[in-house]
């Protein structure tokens, strides 16, 4: 593992009883790419400690040599396998703060200097407009369905100045790029130049 990491970056997108048949099909390789370059930035993922696509990019970059780190809703391991059905073995680090789904979330964008959304349905929704809120470089990986295919439409629907950076890209590794490029743009306090 590697100890020198440059940043946390929270993925945020549909846990299992939101993905579609067709999406357990055409997103785990994404999910795979997406979890290998953050490890290969030196990088910690940061997610929801919940299933479906954040548990695929948790489980990629622990297998290519990156930390990972959980978020649990639970104020328990027993109350988050046995209430919340989430899997224990997904991230290297669990945090149970046992504050439910909604707090969990803000803790979870907190803990981010970065937030990917990767599909996703209504909580990464709400996860995204934290994000938002917060001023946090947003990634947005185009493609993934969910709330993905609508982000720019809430975004124009909500008329609300960002603080942060939103960035769309298709392809995982682009994306992760990108967002490490802004977010290093913020840290030497220089403005987000695309």
């Amino acid at each position: 593992m590697n100890m020198t990491m440059c940043c946390q970056i929270g993925v945020m997108g549909a846990a299992n009883d939101v993905l579609s048949d067709a999406d357990r099909q055409r997103l785990p390789e994404v999910c795979e790419r997406l979890g290998r370059a953050i490890a290969a930035k030196g990088c910690a993922v940061v997610t929801g400690a919940t299933t479906g696509l954040p548990e695929m990019v948790s489980r990629a970059a622990r297998k290519h040599g990156g930390l990972t780190i959980g978020i649990s809703p639970a104020i328990s391991a027993t109350e988050h396998a046995d209430h919340y059905h989430y899997p224990l073995d997904a991230a290297e680090v669990m945090i149970y703060t046992g504050f439910g789904l909604k707090g969990r979330n803000v803790i979870n964008i907190r803990s981010s200097d970065i937030v990917i959304i990767v599909g996703g349905g209504m909580g990464s929704l709400n996860e995204f407009t934290i994000a938002y809120d917060e001023g946090k470089v947003i990634g947005v990986l185009e493609g993934s369905g969910g709330i993905t295919d609508h982000v720019r439409e809430i975004v124009g629907f909500a008329k609300k100045a960002m603080t942060g950076c939103l960035i769309f890209a298709a392809e995982p590794e682009r994306l992760i790029e990108e967002c490490l490029a802004a977010w290093r743009q913020r840290q030497a306090g220089e403005p987000y130049q695309e």
